[in-house]
Order: C-alpha cells, then sequence, then structure tokens
C-alpha cells in the first residue's frame, strides 16, 4: 500500500500535477528525494593549512566545488560543547568544532548551494558508543540541569546559526547515543533496569529546542548498532514509548564493526516493517583502505569483509550503494571524515586511511566516484 501510495505521488508529480512544494506541505514530503554527503567537520582546518584536494586525474579543486558537481548535496558538521575542554590527544584527532567554527563553516556551506547537517555532540570532546561525558561546565548537574543545558545549549546554537545564515536543514539530537547520553545520568545499558525516562527527556531538551528555532529542519536520533536488531529494535521501541519527537532514525554502518552487509539489508528490511512512517539514513559510513602510518590498527586489522587496499574500499562501497537503493525507507548516506588528506602538512596526528581521497596524492579515490553514485 506504502509503495503504491509513494509511486502515485512520484507520477502524479512528474506529470505536473502536484507540485513538490505543495507535496511538501501536504504530505511533509523532502523536496530532496535523497541526501548524500559526508561529514567534512575537519575541511576547514585542512584548508587553512593549504592542503590541496584533487580530482581522480590529479587535477586541483575546491572541495566542496567538487563534492556538489558529483551530486552530492548536503554536508555533515559536528559540534561539541566546549572543545577546548577536550583532552589533547581528541584534540589531535580533530576535536576542535565549537560554534564560531561551525557558524563559519556553515555559511560557507550554505554559500556553495548545500544543505547542512549539524549534528550535536552533547559533550566536549567525541560522544559515541563509548564515551559520552558530560561537559566540564555541566558537571554535577542533576537530572532536571542537564536537560536545561540541553535545552539552552541547543536553542543558542541554533540561534547564532540562523541569525548567520546557516540554519541547518537536518539536526541531529546526540551522536551515536545508543548507550545514551551524558554519563552516567543517561546512561543506558539495554536492561531491564534501565531508566528510559531519564534519555527520552534529555532527548526532548534538545528537540523542543529545534521545533522552536528551526520548525523546518528534519530531527535526527542517530545510533550504531545496525548490525544488531534487537539493540536497534529495543531502542527506538523506547522512543515511541515514550512518545520522542524526531523525524529520521540515523544508523551507523561501518563493516568492520557492524558485521556484513546482510544484517544491514536485514535491519532497514525491520525497520520499514516496526516504523513505517520514519525514513532511514545511513548516517556515517566509511572503510578502510589502507592501514599506513595509522596509530590505531594493525595490518591485517578488519579485513574480514573487504581487503584493505583501494580495492576493497571500492568494492565496499559499490555493495553498500546497491544494497541502499534497494530499500525505499533509506533516504540518506554520508560518509564519515571523507575529506581526511594528509598529503600536505599535518593537521592530524597519524591517519584513519578511511576517507574518500588519497593520503599520499590527496587524488579522490576510486570509491568517491562509487559513493556519489547514490543518488
Amino acid at each position: 500500500m506504502k509503495k503504491t501510495f509513494l509511486l502515485i505521488v512520484m507520477m502524479a508529480t512528474a506529470m505536473g500535477g502536484w507540485s513538490q512544494s505543495i507535496l511538501s506541505e501536504v504530505f511533509g514530503l523532502q523536496e530532496e528525494a535523497k541526501w548524500i554527503g559526508g561529514d567534512a567537520s575537519m575541511l576547514p582546518s585542512y584548508e587553512e593549512k593549504g592542503t590541496v584536494y584533487r580530482d581522480g586525474q590529479g587535477n586541483a579543486v575546491n572541495a566542496l566545488d567538487f563534492f556538489k558537481q558529483n551530486g552530492w548535496n548536503c554536508i555533515r558538521v559536528r559540534l561539541f560543547v566546549d572543545p577546548s575542554k577536550a583532552p589533547g590527544e581528541n584534540k589531535g584527532e580533530g576535536v576542535c568544532q565549537d560554534i564560531d567554527y561551525v557558524v563559519k563553516f556553515g555559511k560557507q556551506i550554505k554559500e556553495k548551494g548545500l544543505k547542512l547537517m549539524l549534528d550535536f555532540h552533547y559533550s566536549d570532546t567525541w560522544a559515541d558508543p563509548g564515551k559520552q561525558f558530560i561537559p566540564h561546565s555541566w558537571a554535577d548537574h542533576s537530572p532536571e540541569a542537564l536537560c536545561d543545558s540541553v535545552y539552552a545549549h541547543t536553542k543558542a546554537s541554533l540561534l547564532r546559526m540562523k541569525a548567520a545564515g546557516a540554519e541547518p536543514e537536518l539536526i541531529q539530537v546526540g551522536n551515536e547515543i545508543t548507550n545514551g547520553m551524558l554519563w552516567p545520568v543517561g546512561k543506558i545499558n539495554h536492561n531491564d533496569a534501565d531508566d528510559w525516562d531519564v534519555l527520552c527527556r534529555m532527548i526532548e531538551s534538545g528537540t523542543k529546542a529545534c521545533r522552536e528555532i528551526c520548525p523546518k529542519s528534519r530531527i535526527i536520533i542517530h545510533t550504531e548498532k545496525a548490525g544488531d536488531w534487537g539493540i536497534t529494535k529495543k531502542f527506538y521501541e523506547e522512543l515511541r514509548r515514550h512518545r520522542t519527537d524526531y523525524d529520521i532514525i540515523g544508523l551507523s554502518y561501518y563493516p568492520m564493526w557492524h558485521r556484513n552487509m546482510g544484517v544491514l539489508s536485514a535491519t532497514l528490511d525491520s525497520l520499514e516493517r516496526e516504523h513505517p512512517f520514519k525514513e532511514v539514513m545511513i548516517v556515517e559510513t566509511a572503510a578502510y583502505y589502507s592501514h599506513e602510518n595509522d596509530r590505531w590498527s594493525k595490518p591485517d586489522t578488519y579485513s574480514e569483509f573487504y581487503p584493505i587496499s583501494v580495492d576493497g574500499q571500492t568494492m565496499f562501497t559499490k555493495e553498500l550503494v546497491a544494497e541502499l537503493k534497494r530499500h525505499h525507507n533509506v533516504t540518506g548516506l554520508f560518509w564519515w571524515f571523507p575529506e581526511e588528506n594528509a598529503s600536505g602538512q599535518e593537521v592530524t596526528r597519524g591517519s584513519l586511511n578511511r576517507g574518500l581521497f588519497d593520503n599520499k596524492t590527496g587524488r579522490a579515490l576510486p570509491a568517491f566516484y562509487e559513493f556519489s553514485k547514490y543518488r
């Protein structure tokens, strides 16, 4: 029934019966049928160091222009509460995005005609499944005070963005919050003793500010267990049970951590069945093409599904794009840290080798072009 309805809508639009803007108003549909882009939060830091980006043939390019020319329509940018308080090691990994940084970069993104996804890390440093540290200035807050701080920080940040002409079209309230956020107060262990009320109140505090300041923006709730349907199911069931306000289910999917493509496919099918009116986006993905100068991985680490090589990364990307096109509920795909480019001066300590540009030459890798076929 749902697919038939969507087909009718698409046919009517194609024949000029309904304009896309009318569809957006009446049915809540987006002008962007598919969202494609990447979390390029470090791009200003690379450009400040004079890093040169090149296309696959070796020609120097402006990165944002190059992304747009190849069909990308959105850039994701993370925002920390106070990254000056982050540990030195994390700063060396790219933790530097305060509100001034993000406002400036957001304006550049908008001036290029691209959309913006704003990713709130409610922490001074990385917020992910293994750590969700309470910001230094929120230390010793009660649950109620933490909710108030989430609301105030989200509202103030969005007011700054909006005043600068950098209002985000997509907003993540929290980053990879599968295990909760603002630990230990909002931590979830996925057992019967969990207090989901606290976490859902924290999320609602963020979404409330989003609705007030950016009512046209779409809100994403982001988890990272695409390879574990049981946990994914439980998380979004609890949000539904608590009537938590959001629009889009956001997932991370990395083949080295979240199992093979068939498992992802089953998760996406299950989400469409359990949450038929929620869009799904892969808001983070990446795969290795090398482990050279990699401080974290040994030569054969994570090679179970795809070889650690340019060809292996390309194979993964091609298969992922083909798989996501099969799922009608999936409306977005974003690469994490596509802008990594160690061909110039040092910007981060060590290499991840999961970007879409070669760290030796600065050239776009074959995976970049395969990834860009999603839209």
